[in-house]
């Protein structure tokens, strides 16, 4: 079983949560995120996760990660026989899809109702109602509750005396402090080496990891997929980026909506990570892995000011449900434990059972740090290298211990793994910034897109998308990055590099041997 939720070692792990909320934040009214329990029917998902999590810590090499044949036929189907049943395959995924679409909005009702069933309890209308009947003096300007429906998750305002109160309720899984993330540190290199200069057709990035050759031995340029980019916004006239910008959304610190936004960037981050993902050749060298991709892009990082958990979870909402191919977020903060914040494990999830892939940056801080929610283990982590293949020296990466767990099986516990998955260039990064300019950066912040833009070359001229059921798409995709990096480091998986340097080119051609 699984942790069981309102039992007295639940209790005090809500206990617990609840006094780190209170050592963080001595405010009167304290904002906070409640995950609500949501029933799980995930079971043969997450014991695929659990495996492929000791299957990777013991792999001796990259290669013993990757997808099986799809539908285990013959390489390449080269047989009639073999054609006609890939044919067959295909068209049983098309009547699998529609229903998946059905299931996937059943899902999303059930796990509204859950939230909006725990909101109605008189106890949380009971906290809510104690907020605004304080004195003006005593609290900050009201915000209604937001839920979110990836999440399984509500922001709140209460009074620090009444958190107790809303633990009484046995839907609460965690209570988390609403608590603002900056946006990832990320600086200007003092120097520019002279090898990374003399790249004068391309970012080095896209040569290193193979995309170049991509585009001209498969034709892969990234047409047709969309990725969703949460981060500080886009300047989406830049010359790089203008006509690629298909969507647009803002969200404020409680997770809401901001009507009339225009594109806009609120940093130079967001513009940056786009300009790697989809960016064309206005500076007279290819600076995007997969140009002729689009990008959904979410506002949830405010500049100077940061992002708050609301804010990014509301943005995995959008993302979702606009029905991105992947979601990039090259934002988090320094957790020194594993226990990610269990909304970011359920949107995950969520994410997932859609068939997308969540590409998340480790963190900046270094070896042996990682960053929430890049650390939870449905993440796609990314660490950063250099032109020569050596490991940032800000890059984090570690070993995670999982003891107790709301989503694994108690025979499962305790659960083992090592973070980050893959590495991709991440040094002296050539992207676009706003107003037309474009700048080098440092970070795993810029290695983050460059994974984010293998996908999309990926998707764009394989049969991944059409031929694999939705709830095994993203792991088919992960599977074929990390089993065809560049091994580098430790024999298999090690905090430096993860598997290894992200190889598109290499990936794509296990691809086709393997009939995707």
């Amino acid at each position: 079983m699984t942790q069981e939720f309102g039992s007295e070692a639940h209790r005090r792990l809500l206990q617990r949560q609840i006094d780190e909320i209170r050592d963080i934040d001595d405010s009167r009214v304290i904002e906070v995120v409640v995950k609500i329990c949501s029933p799980r029917n995930d079971t043969m998902l997450l014991s695929t996760v659990a495996e492929a999590l000791r299957r990777r810590g013991m792999s001796s090499s990259s290669r013993d990660l990757l997808p099986i044949e799809r539908a285990q036929l013959a390489r390449r189907g080269s047989t009639k026989s073999h054609q006609r049943a890939l044919k067959e395959h295909d068209t049983s995924l098309a009547a699998q899809a529609a229903t998946a679409g059905r299931a996937g909005a059943a899902a999303r009702a059930s796990s509204q109702s859950n939230i909006d069933g725990w909101m109605a309890r008189d106890s949380v209308k009971e906290s809510i109602a104690a907020v605004t009947s304080l004195p003006s003096r005593q609290k900050p300007k009201p915000v209604a509750p937001r839920t979110f429906w990836t999440s399984s998750s509500a922001v709140m305002q209460v009074v620090r005396d009444d958190l107790e109160k809303l633990t009484h309720t046995p839907e609460i899984e965690g209570i988390y402090l609403n608590q603002r993330l900056h946006v990832p540190p990320v600086v200007m290199p003092k120097a520019v080496p002279t090898a990374v200069e003399e790249n004068k057709v391309s970012a080095w990035g896209l040569r290193t990891m193979g995309a170049l050759a991509t585009w001209g031995a498969f034709g892969a340029r990234g047409k047709g997929v969309l990725i969703g980019l949460l981060d500080t916004g886009v300047d989406a006239q830049h010359p790089d980026l203008a006509g690629k910008i298909e969507d647009w959304a803002e969200f404020d610190a409680n997770g809401n909506f901001v009507p009339g936004s225009k594109p806009h960037d609120s940093d130079k981050h967001g513009t940056h990570c786009a300009g790697t993902i989809v960016g064309g050749d206005a500076s007279g060298r290819w600076i995007g892995v997969a140009p002729e991709a689009k990008i959904a892009a979410g506002l949830v990082l405010n500049g100077s000011q940061g992002g708050t958990h609301a804010q990014i979870l509301a943005g995995m909402d959008w993302a979702i449900s606009r029905g991105v191919d992947v979601i990039s977020m090259s934002l988090g903060g320094l957790l020194m434990t594993p226990e990610v914040p269990s909304t970011y494990t359920e949107a995950m999830l969520t994410a997932l059972r859609a068939g997308i892939p969540v590409v998340t940056a480790i963190g900046n801080e270094g070896s042996q740090t990682t960053g929430a929610p890049g650390n939870d283990f449905l993440a796609f982590s990314v660490g950063a290298t250099d032109h020569l293949n050596r490991a940032a020296g800000f890059s984090g990466g570690r070993t995670q211990i999982i003891r107790t767990s709301a989503y694994f099986p108690q025979e499962a516990l305790p659960l083992v793994y090592s973070k980050p998955e893959i590495s991709a260039p991440g040094v002296a990064i050539y992207s676009s910034v706003p107003g037309g300019g474009w700048e080098y950066l440092n970070g795993t912040s810029m290695a983050t897109p460059h994974v984010a833009g293998a996908i999309a070359l990926l998707l764009s001229s394989t049969k991944i998308k059409k031929s694999v059921p939705a709830d095994k798409r993203a792991f088919v995709i992960q599977d074929l990055l990390t089993g065809s990096a560049e091994e580098l480091g430790e024999s298999g998986q090690n905090h430096r590099f993860g598997f290894g340097r992200i190889d598109i080119l290499r990936s794509m051609g296990y691809a086709r041997d393997l009939n995707y």
